[in-house]
């Protein structure tokens, strides 16, 4: 079989690169419009960073794996077709700041349709509002010199930063078809690739309406639970209790579990906050006005605790950041990637520079073009007034060197393994270490000399 895959982003890449590793009897094309970003994909520094990655690409590029810019040949050759294109959250018209934007995925679909040259299969795998799929289909027919275009959704349920091995090892894979003859053969279609290497039982088969709801629903709940055990991680501060001990004592009860109760800063990524937002807006859509507000409070939740954590870095710094350097360890959302979409680091600095501190950041993934676009788009200043305060550093020691804080915003597990007492020697006095991620010893931080401050504890 021939595949084609709109869009070459952290879903497309990834998830065409395994079924060219697992299927080496399909051809795989990966397209894109960013002739940069295909260009990178082709070479071998790639543009995503993620664990194990590169093996798997580099594995199969050039045998059944490719990377272009040419979208209509691709099209033209492939009998299943991946769309894997942005689903941003709008920023304009009705459903601003919480509909998905779905103008790309109209764009895909119109451009399927223009070039077409046989009956293809359609599959959504970027991460859709409920009953898109019959918008697909709407604008597919509309448009298909009578080919016939079977349309499945596909939701990937991938983490950043461990997306090989939840592709070689998904919990499940979601398909969902139309209930017809047509349907069930697409399905079938879709599911024989996956079940050359997982198993059949974790292939589920549901209708379209039940596979783009799930996807919604399964982000909305995992970081319902990261801001649960955040609004405690406050409480616990006040109290005296840790919430590293609560999490654990809680997560012991089967019927919960011990994932996703590790407090910190705050959720960040691509998909928890757009997809929460997005629900929310489908919920007010359809006159669920109470349901739509209990979601939105995770989200509310979210934000106050980055807020929250920035008030307490002011307060213990003497009520002033003002002309104060601060160390920042740590941009990516989370470890193990080179994305920073929604990432807490963007919004702490943010407030950080509000309160004018000058920042000296460092991460070992993310370069500093990427950390001063997102400073730009989120501070509102201008090139020359954020390099005046901002610094991007490739070494974490001088990143610290006259630092009156430092401040880890991401898990990297290579902060653990820092000389932190020289860190703490090159330092102003008394020296602060605000750990985001309750990541460090902090213990052993205190009997350096550090004034330690984690969260919820």
């Amino acid at each position: 079989m021939n595949i084609c895959c709109i869009g070459a982003g952290y879903v497309g890449g990834p998830t065409m690169a395994m079924i060219a590793h697992k299927c080496p009897a399909h051809r795989v094309t990966v397209v894109d419009v960013n002739a940069d970003r295909i260009n990178s994909w082709n070479s071998d520094s790639l543009p995503i960073y993620e664990p194990g990655l590169d093996q798997v690409v580099l594995g199969s590029r050039g045998k059944n794996l490719f990377f272009s810019t040419d979208v209509d040949q691709a099209i033209r050759d492939a009998e299943m077709i991946f769309v894997s294109v942005n689903t941003p959250t709008k920023t304009y018209g009705r459903g601003a700041g919480k509909a998905a934007d779905l103008k790309y995925v109209e764009l895909c679909a119109r451009r399927i349709a223009q070039v077409a040259n046989g009956d293809k299969i359609v599959v959504e795998k970027s991460t859709l509002p409920v009953r898109t799929a019959e918008s697909l289909k709407r604008v597919l027919e509309s448009n298909s010199n009578r080919h016939r275009f079977e349309i499945l959704s596909n939701p990937e349920f991938l983490a950043e930063g461990t997306a090989v091995r939840d592709l070689e090892e998904p919990d499940r894979v979601l398909i969902g078809g139309d209930p017809t003859p047509s349907g069930h053969a697409a399905v079938k279609a879709l599911a024989d690739i996956y079940a050359h290497w997982v198993p059949r039982e974790r292939i589920l088969t549901v209708n379209l309406w039940s596979s783009e709801l799930s996807k919604l629903v399964a982000n909305a709940m995992l970081a319902q639970r990261i801001s649960s055990i955040n609004s405690i991680s406050a409480l616990c501060e006040v109290t005296g209790a840790n919430i590293d001990e609560v999490a654990y004592a809680v997560g012991k009860d089967s019927r919960i579990g011990s994932k996703f109760l590790k407090a910190s800063v705050g959720f960040g990524g691509s998909c928890f906050q757009k997809d929460i937002l997005n629900l929310v807006y489908l919920c007010e859509h359809y006159g669920l006005r109470e349901v739509a507000s209990y979601w939105e409070q995770v989200v509310h939740m979210n934000d106050y605790q980055k807020t929250r954590f920035v008030q307490s870095i002011t307060k213990t710094l003497f009520n002033t950041v003002a002309g104060k350097k601060i160390a920042i360890f740590g941009f990516a959302f989370k470890k193990d990637t080179n994305d920073t979409r929604e990432s807490a680091a963007i919004y702490v600095c943010r407030d950080l520079l509000a309160e004018q501190a000058e920042l000296a950041i460092y991460d070992p993934q993310v370069n500093s073009e990427t950390i001063l676009a997102e400073l730009r788009k989120a501070t509102g200043l201008g090139a020359d007034a954020l390099a005046a305060r901002v610094t991007c550093l490739s070494d974490p020691y001088a990143a610290a060197d006259s630092a009156h804080a430092i401040i880890v915003l991401t898990e990297w597990d290579e902060f653990k393994t820092y000389d932190y007492a020289r860190l703490h020697s090159t330092m102003r006095k008394p020296a602060s270490l605000f750990d985001g991620r309750n990541l460090l010893d902090h213990v052993a931080l205190r009997s350096i000399g550090f004034e330690v401050h984690g969260v919820g504890r």
